[in-house]
């Protein structure tokens, strides 16, 4: 429940607040360079990633795809690729949408307009606040998790922080706060005192600016705050991964497939997998299934050491068969005509985007094409 005097509390945050983030604030290159495309793109990477993990992703990205056009005209597969191990990738779809939307309605750039950025694809209440006070200095506040964090402490304010209606009410709570002169200054500083100073399991109170004017601190109940309903466990996934050493007259390759265009990892490319942990005699009789079509068979079959991958809500635990095939009396274009198109024979696992999950068996291909 928010307190009447709750707006006048908030107000008082502002001055000490940017005080303290002209002298603390972070150099980052999304900051140090605030055009909309660059917050635009940096907000988008930092959604559940940390800022350290992006920076070199960021800096990579800009420089291949410059501006809203080079991402609206971009190959997807290289897109991907370019994204590959921030994961989510359909941020990074949601990107190119968006970016060709801008180009054939906004004459490729961004809208000075807070409505209109939420109307874009992947842009939401925050993101559309963060560019829209950032880069065009318009008054509207940016409500994150470190915010809803910040906020909670200093009005003791225990409403569910997972709860759409409880950002909507912080958000409603700090629009007249926002300083026009200052607005992308503001937020950015609410932000970074959440995320250096006001952290979630170790307040650092002693370091705080607003520390006089939060009331969790002042009656010691900082780690009480912010409330949020227990997440519901995860569930548990068994998946059989083939890595797969096709050996033909031209060389050594390994096959691919990519995954279905919705659900998890949509259309990203894999290690070709089936559900379930398969016995070493089922899983060789599914790798036989698998390559018989492509006029390939089966000449071992070695397990690998087991891996896990933990997605939001999902753990993958994973087992591995390393498939090595006899020689193919096929050659590789022959094999390529046999492949439907979800498939992809390939000796440069670099040029194509596979995601983190694969990463164990994927170091273990790359090192094994040369040598088979």
């Amino acid at each position: 429940m928010i307190a009447p005097n709750a707006q006048e509390r908030l107000t008082q945050i502002v001055e000490p607040l940017l005080f303290w983030y002209q002298k603390n604030k972070r150099s980052l290159p999304w900051r140090d360079q605030p055009t909309p495309y660059r917050v635009w793109v940096s907000e988008i990477m930092l959604q559940q990633t940390r800022v350290e993990a992006v920076k070199p992703y960021f800096e990579r990205f800009l420089s291949q795809l410059p501006s809203i056009q080079a991402l609206a005209s971009c190959p997807e597969d290289r897109l991907l690729k370019l994204w590959e191990g921030l994961g989510y990738y359909s941020r990074a779809r949601n990107l190119q949408k968006a970016a060709r939307l801008l180009v054939e309605q906004y004459g490729g750039q961004l809208p000075a307009d807070y409505r209109q950025l939420t109307a874009l694809p992947g842009i939401g209440d925050y993101t559309a606040g963060a560019i829209a006070s950032i880069a065009f200095g318009i008054a509207v506040p940016a409500v994150d998790g470190n915010v809803l964090r910040v906020i909670s402490r200093i009005l003791c304010c225990g409403d569910d922080i997972g709860l759409p209606q409880t950002k909507q009410s912080f958000r409603q709570l700090l629009l007249p706060v926002v300083p026009q002169h200052s607005a992308g200054d503001f937020n950015q500083a609410l932000m970074e005192l959440g995320a250096t100073v006001c952290l979630p399991s170790s307040a650092r109170c002693l370091l705080c600016p607003l520390a006089a004017l939060c009331r969790a601190h002042q009656e010691g109940c900082t780690q009480q705050y912010p409330v949020k309903a227990p997440q519901k466990a995860r569930q548990i996934q068994q998946r059989t991964l083939f890595a797969i050493l096709c050996r033909t007259a031209e060389g050594t390759f390994t096959l691919l497939h990519r995954r279905p265009d919705s659900g998890l990892l949509a259309g990203l490319w894999e290690i070709p997998s089936v559900e379930g942990a398969l016995t070493e005699e089922q899983a060789q009789q599914a790798a036989a299934q698998l390559l018989e079509p492509f006029g390939l068979s089966v000449l071992s079959v070695q397990p690998q050491k087991p891996a896990r991958h933990i997605f939001t809500h999902i753990e993958w635990q994973m087992s591995c068969l390393l498939v090595k095939t006899g020689d193919s009396t096929l050659s590789r274009s022959q094999i390529d005509r046999l492949l439907p198109e979800d498939f992809l024979l390939t000796d440069r696992l670099d040029s194509v985007s596979l995601p983190s999950a694969f990463q164990s068996y994927t170091s273990l291909l790359t090192t094994l094409i040369g040598s088979y």
